[in-house]
């Protein structure tokens, strides 16, 4: 089913999407499994209805879907020329595309988001970065080297490097960009040579589900992508499991914490990108017009549930009152609703657990001392809405300022020189996302080396691309994501010496 206008209401929900819905499955060596036999619910944001009723893999599921993805790697998938595994991502890419609407129907219904980010974000975007991954596949190369070897004597030697991939890559995603963020792991991995695990997040399996379904039809090797689903136990099994060789991981940076731990008790590869508290620093000589993207794509993109929200904004004092200004009317005018409604700006969070944690969040810094600007109301239906607030006042160490929220709430602080917008950005141990925003490029050169940010926009902010390195410096994570480099997370580099007369 072809994509849809992205600013267009569907006229309804696909006949493919509740047909879908009806037993989505896990994918395990090639094969479509119910697993256990053990469920768990997948909830629709917006009301709270349950969309579907999934498999939760157990330890032997696990077991299988690593031992499928080994069988891959030592079989059909290690044998295949570098072109046929671009091929086949191109494949990929097609039928992502191919089944467009589809795909973002079902991403909105499990996350809650805009119909409009799902067709742009989730599916064709998704669709361009395997087309970017499948490129480098064809590109893997060793160097050659000159060495120094002296014995026996009348001995030559020629020295050499391969590229030779990790192996089994365990992929663990998040729910904030289900489908986009599945395709982050696979498609790097898959351009390697690795074979893969997917574990989705508890909240939204569906599109990986679903994509899953498009790799068969691509005709990838049985278990080179295989996907299990399931809640955090599901994960830890997987992490654990030792004949996984590789662990990446998107998410919080708790658990973050707990996957590096377990990884290097095993001494596993592992990339981590974790959580974030981007601070957006705005000088008195900005231009005042990029106040509206900054808003709406800076500070409340997939209703604040990005990891590089700008959630604390830092506004020079010779424009503070006015910037305020506009950034309340900004945000009083933002609509709030469904997301298959592409009218509405900010939509559901994505479950009632993390709907409760935003809203605490919320009144956890009013008892701190914050002051909240805006007094605005959310749809009665039973979803998960938050209402988008900005704060005043919140002290440097609150929770408000040094924890991540991950919904539409912002602070918003003045200051007076350089030194302190500086001090002020690099005031948490986070370090995933910043920008500066000012006319003065002398500023911004100064300024950017300053600034402890895997990614510094300038003039804009929270917009990724392909070829740019994504990753955190502190503890937003370990690890680069995107261009060339991130192949360089699912190969291993193996010296070869030759000695010869």
């Amino acid at each position: 089913m072809r994509i849809g206008a992205p600013d267009q209401a569907p006229s309804g929900i696909s006949t493919d999407v509740t047909s879908f819905l009806r037993k989505p499955q896990m994918l395990i060596g090639g094969k479509s499994v119910s697993g256990s036999g053990e469920t768990f619910d997948v909830h629709n944001p917006a009301d709270g209805s349950v969309l579907a009723n999934v498999p939760s893999a157990g330890k032997a599921d696990v077991d299988d879907a690593v031992k499928a993805a080994r069988a891959a790697l030592d079989g059909a998938w290690s044998g295949m020329p570098a072109a046929e595994r671009t091929r086949l991502m191109l494949k990929l890419a097609d039928l992502i595309e191919e089944n467009g609407e589809e795909l973002a129907q079902l991403e909105t219904l499990e996350n809650g988001k805009s119909i409009m980010m799902s067709r742009l974000i989730e599916v064709l975007s998704s669709a361009e970065y395997l087309r970017y991954m499948a490129g480098w596949a064809t590109k893997i190369r060793g160097e050659t080297l000159d060495v120094s070897i002296a014995i026996p004597p009348g001995t030559k030697y020629t020295a050499f490097t391969r590229k030779e991939p990790v192996g089994v890559v365990a992929a663990i995603t998040p729910w904030n960009f289900p489908l986009n963020m599945a395709v982050w792991k696979i498609a790097p991995a898959l351009a390697a040579g690795c074979t893969v695990v997917l574990k989705p997040a508890e909240e939204t399996p569906l599109t990986s589900m679903r994509l899953a379904e498009l790799v068969r039809e691509a005709g990838f090797p049985d278990g080179v992508v295989n996907v299990v689903t399931g809640d955090g136990g599901t994960g830890a099994a997987l992490v654990k499991h030792p004949g996984v060789n590789k662990i990446t991981f998107t998410g919080s940076t708790e658990t973050g914490k707990l996957i590096g731990i377990q990884a290097m008790q095993d001494v596993k590869s592992v990339t981590l990108e974790l959580g974030g508290k981007a601070p957006m620093v705005f000088f008195d000589d900005m231009d005042l017009s990029l106040l509206g993207p900054a808003t709406g794509i800076g500070v409340f993109l997939n209703t604040g549930q990005t990891c590089c929200a700008g959630t604390r904004l830092y506004i020079q004092k010779g424009i503070y009152e006015e910037a305020l200004a506009t950034l309340k009317g900004i945000v009083s005018s933002l609509s709030i609703g469904p997301g298959l409604d592409p009218a509405h700006h900010i939509n559901p969070v994505v479950s009632a657990k993390h709907h409760k944690h935003v809203t605490s969040a919320v009144k956890k810094g009013i008892a701190d001392g914050a002051t909240p600007l805006l007094d605005l109301s959310v749809p009665n239906g039973g979803g998960y809405f938050v209402a988008p607030q900005l704060f005043t006042d919140a002290r440097s160490g609150s929770s408000l300022m040094q924890d991540e929220v991950f919904g539409p709430v912002a602070t918003i602080t003045p200051f007076d020189s350089e030194d302190e917008a500086v001090a002020m950005a690099n005031d948490t141990r986070f370090g995933l996302g910043a920008s500066v925003w000012t006319r003065d490029i002398n500023r911004v050169m100064n300024l950017v080396p300053r600034i402890k940010s895997g990614t510094v926009w300038v003039n804009s902010h929270n917009i990724p691309d392909q070829n740019m390195p994504f990753g955190g410096f502190k503890q937003s994570g370990l690890g680069r994501e995107h261009g060339s480099g991130a192949l360089d997370n699912y190969l291993e580099t193996k010296s070869v010496c030759v000695a010869y007369s």
